[in-house]
């Protein structure tokens, strides 16, 4: 039952977003302000999935510089609970077929992401250098997730280099962003699911590093996500054993 009333909000919610949305976008098509505004919106059905989401933006992020954000990818889930870290002027990388998906895809183009076919590796090298034009004419920060896919319970996948080849182009740093675990803790027919952690890391300096150091850089900073990640499970643990006793 529970979950057929979720799905009733839900729904009807993210369909009027994206329909009602893309309106408004045709005004200032692409501009990367409504990444940030829509982002956040999608943000507050955290609560309807019964999720607790506590957003650590450390350090705070300056209005004045850009950056590259990567963040791991668990799940479908990601859209509400990391989207509440989303900084102003920031854009997303996503693969080109979500152009295809109802409502959301014209949608997700509108507000100025990023589409790139990562079937064709010619012409996705060539996007990772239109990402760098892109940042620089614009004053742009991009948010990429470089595990390719969803882990889905995996733990931590391998990063593939299109972000780390963009920052060291860009000349800019990599801000690492972790989301504590979701894979198989949400329960549609369950109020409470629990307490999720969304940090944002100290900025990582890109500026010693060079095109061909570039899997150096992809793996300290999986390195230092691993680390993160773990810290925040713990405790995501920790703080729900101590509800439960209460």
């Amino acid at each position: 039952m529970l979950v057929i009333l979720r799905a009733l909000i839900v729904i009807p919610f993210c369909i009027l977003v994206c329909l009602l949305g893309s309106v408004y976008c045709l005004f200032s098509p692409r501009n990367p302000r409504h990444s940030y505004t829509f982002g956040r919106l999608f943000g507050r059905l955290a609560p309807i999935f019964g999720l607790s989401v506590e957003t650590r933006v450390n350090p705070p992020v300056k209005a004045d510089g850009n950056c590259i954000y990567i963040a791991n990818h668990q799940n479908n889930y990601d859209m509400v609970t990391a989207a509440a870290a989303v900084q102003p002027k920031t854009v997303t990388v996503g693969k080109k077929s979500l152009l295809w998906i109802p409502f959301f895809g014209p949608f997700y183009w509108l507000t100025g992401n990023i589409l790139i076919d990562r079937n064709n590796k010619t012409k996705s090298r060539g996007t990772i250098y239109q990402i760098v034009e892109q940042m620089k004419k614009r004053d742009l920060s991009v948010w990429m997730f470089p595990e390719g896919t969803r882990s889905r319970g995996r733990g931590l996948l391998p990063f593939k280099t299109g972000a780390f080849h963009a920052a060291i182009a860009a000349g800019v740093q990599i801000v690492p962003i972790c989301v504590s675990n979701t894979s198989n803790k949400i329960n549609l027919n369950r109020w409470n699911n629990g307490h999720v952690i969304v940090e944002m890391m100290s900025p990582i300096d890109t500026s010693q590093y060079n095109k061909d150091q570039v899997r150096e850089l992809a793996q300290h900073c999986h390195d230092v996500m691993v680390e993160k990640l773990a810290q925040l499970n713990q405790e995501v643990a920790q703080r729900e054993a101590n509800d439960r006793q209460r």
